[in-house]
This record gives C-alpha cells, sequence and structure tokens, in this order.
C-alpha cells in the first residue's frame, strides 16, 4: 500500500499528540525567567560578596551562566531541560552556550580540529556575523543621529 503525500500528511496529522499552546508558552515562560532569575542572583553575589559595580559584574555573570550551561549540557540535564522548556530555554545566552556545547559533543570523535572545532563554530559564525553586523548599523545609526553611543 502506498500512498500520495497528501495522505500521508493527513495520516501523520491524526497520529500528532495535541499541543497545549499555551501551556507551551506558560513553560517557556517560567523556565526562561527562572534562567534569567539565576543570573541576577550571581550578579547581586558578584555586586554584594566582591564589591562590584553593576556594570563590572555583568561580564563574569554571563561567564559563570555559560559554564553551568556546559556543564548541565555534558551531564544531559540541559536536553531535557530545553525538551520541557521549548524556547524559555534557548533564549537566553545558556541556550547559544548550549548549541556550542552539544556540537562540540557530538563531533568530537573526528577529531578536535575538523570536529569539535569545524562544527561548532558553523554555528556560532552565523550569530557572531549577526552580530557584527548589527553592531555596525547600530554604530551608524548612532553617527548619523549624532547620539555619540549614548
Amino acid at each position: 500500500m502506498s500512498m500520495s503525500p497528501k495522505e500521508y500528511q493527513a495520516f501523520a496529522k491524526e497520529k500528532e499528540p495535541p499541543r497545549s499552546v499555551l501551556g507551551n508558552c506558560v513553560k517557556a515562560f517560567l523556565v526562561g525567567g527562572s534562567i534569567c532569575l539565576v543570573g541576577q542572583a550571581i550578579s547581586e553575589l558578584f555586586v554584594h560578596l566582591m564589591n562590584m559595580t553593576p556594570e563590572e559584574a555583568s561580564n563574569p555573570t554571563v561567564a559563570v551562566l555559560i559554564l553551568i550551561s556546559v556543564i548541565l549540557t555534558s551531564l544531559g540535564v540541559y536536553d531535557k531541560l530545553a525538551q520541557f522548556a521549548g524556547a524559555g530555554s534557548a533564549v537566553p545566552v545558556t541556550g547559544f552556550a548550549n548549541s556550542m556545547c552539544s556540537a562540540a559533543l557530538e563531533h568530537r570523535s573526528e577529531g578536535l580540529v575538523l570536529g569539535v572545532g569545524g562544527n561548532m563554530f558553523k554555528l556560532a559564525g552565523a550569530v557572531i556575523v549577526y552580530g557584527t553586523v548589527a553592531a555596525f548599523f547600530v554604530g551608524i545609526a548612532h553617527l548619523i543621529l549624532g547620539t555619540g553611543g549614548q
């Protein structure tokens, strides 16, 4: 028995479990918000325990969040969180760290340079290029508007 593509799509749609859009939004909000709450707590620790200004605490806070994400990805915990939360775990900087670490872990058998480095930076390259181009255009806009980056 062979099915046409339309028949197959109808069959697959029939077997697909229903999705709760509201439930998915709530899970994404709660998990993404929790990740940001952890980040804020880490930032406050740097401010109060190490006498940093909030601006000085921002870079180490991001570094700690990335480290936590990489450790959780290596242990297989972050992927389970991402399956549960969906976009809530992908939006913060931890989601990007998870993607990079997952690519590195997946291709480590191919070697450090061509496997880990090559595949890990396929993803990062697009993000870095987009960030650089966006920063360029924001700089041009500040120059034209005369705001001087303020």
